[in-house]
């Protein structure tokens, strides 16, 4: 690993969200933003510092799951409020501090390269922009930063500067030690300014440069257009990663896919699809508009207009259109359309035919629904759990299976004697 920490500012409410959810929970991709960048984070350094203060419970608890070696410090925002303030309780271990935002999930390790290898006492990253507006500018003399001024505070010329501050700092760590304790919070904001290190850094003729970073990589989350803006650049990337893997998406752009989701051998994805969760497809295809949650597909072909939902392993498998499967394991099984699998076994061979129905709830608790090999269920079955049923058995068409378990071999039907009652049609609408 790199010589150098990480801290991840991560204490704000994020008011502009217009939600009671912590803003670095809002999920990109099927995962909070906060645990896009500390993924990366600690592809770069083994010493990650994640300051909390909104929420911190919520939010130690979700990135705990993913990240159990992460450090969390407490941020005291009352009486230390501000990006300044956020660094007062926060301590290195290596010697190069390199403090990020958790609202920036577009973060990759790559584009955090540049922060490593410049040897200044403090690197500030910049964007260089068309229209500026709503950023501090960066005064740059002979390649090191002058000064930073927010815009309310600039002249006419200060305004004209491009370069703005994109809010990602490198620091010795004895230049945050020396001058954290300074702070002051004698400002309109009354917040304690992590940019305010760089000015008494500055004043004292220690080294500043600037590092010019893309805003692709760098962009910040404020609002919800922003989170959708970023989510799209997340998918183009996962999508891209697959594709460049081997799997073939038939129109890409129209295909969601979380950041958990594996893929192995050779898969197709047609369009409208969604696969989320931790979800393995191998040696698949997904066809048009179907939907994968959480669950193991191998061998199989999913759809259209299929519903595969969370905790299901499917091999080797037909799923038709307008079929959903929930929590089962199918292996070896035809299931063409219009079915509801639910709390299944079903094992190699069988056939299950349209409009069948797992009966897996009666209210109050679900049963399990076994099938064994080579059954054959016609169409229009309702299999009341909790039920066995042996191999090689045939179940005709349009019959409520009922019984704990239904032998090998056997024929189970189950249907009302049809009866022709004549004239009745005529007699009920009064018509000859």
């Amino acid at each position: 690993m790199n010589n150098i920490s990480i801290v991840i500012l991560a204490a704000g409410k994020g008011s502009r969200m217009k939600s009671p959810k912590a803003k670095v929970l809002h999920n990109i991709s099927g995962k909070p933003m906060l645990y896009h960048i500390t993924k990366e984070s600690l592809h770069v350094s083994d010493d990650v510092t994640i300051v909390v203060a909104h929420q911190k419970d919520a939010v130690i608890a979700e990135i705990s799951k993913d990240f159990p070696d992460v450090t969390f410090v407490v941020q005291d925002d009352v009486n230390f409020p501000g990006t300044g303030g956020a660094m007062k309780n926060v301590t290195a271990k290596n010697e190069k501090v390199l403090v990020l935002n958790g609202d920036m999930p577009l973060i990759t390790a790559d584009a955090l390269q540049g922060f490593l290898d410049t040897n200044a006492d403090i690197v500030l990253s910049i964007f260089d922009l068309v229209d500026p507006s709503g950023y501090g500018r960066v005064k740059i003399e002979n390649g090191e930063v002058s000064y930073i001024v927010e815009q309310k505070d600039a002249s006419k010329d200060e305004l004209c500067i491009t370069h703005v501050n994109a809010g990602i700092y490198a620091f010795k760590k004895e230049i945050l030690e020396k001058y954290i304790p300074k702070l002051s919070n004698a400002n309109a904001q009354n917040e304690y300014y992590l940019t305010d290190v760089i000015k008494m850094a500055k004043d004292d003729g220690l080294l500043i440069k600037p590092l010019l970073v893309d805003e692709e990589h760098f962009k910040g989350v404020n609002s919800k257009i922003d989170l959708a803006a970023s989510e799209v650049i997340m998918q183009n990337r996962i999508r891209n990663k697959w594709m460049a893997e081997g799997v073939i998406m038939n129109l890409p752009e129209t295909i969601f896919i979380e950041e958990g989701v594996v893929f192995e051998g050779e898969c197709i994805v047609e369009n409208n699809c969604r696969i989320t969760g931790k979800s393995l497809v191998k040696n698949s295809i997904i066809k048009s508009s179907s939907v994968v949650e959480d669950s193991v597909v191998i061998d199989s072909d999913i759809g259209p207009l299929a519903h595969i939902r969370p905790a299901s392993h499917i091999e080797a498998t037909h799923i038709g259109n307008f079929v959903e499967v929930k929590k089962s394991t199918l292996k070896g099984v035809k299931a063409g359309h219009l079915s509801y699998l639910g709390d299944a076994q079903i094992d190699e061979g069988t056939n299950i035919g349209a409009g069948t129905i797992t009966c897996n709830y009666d209210g109050v608790k679900k049963y399990k629904t076994i099938i064994g090999k080579n059954v054959f269920v016609g169409s229009d079955t309702q299999l009341v759990a909790p039920v066995i049923i042996e191999d090689d058995v045939m179940i005709a068409a349009g019959t409520t299976v009922t019984s704990a378990t239904v032998p090998k071999g056997s024929l189970v039907i189950s249907r009302t004697k049809m009866k022709f009652l004549e004239g009745f049609y005529y007699k009920f609408f009064g018509k000859k």
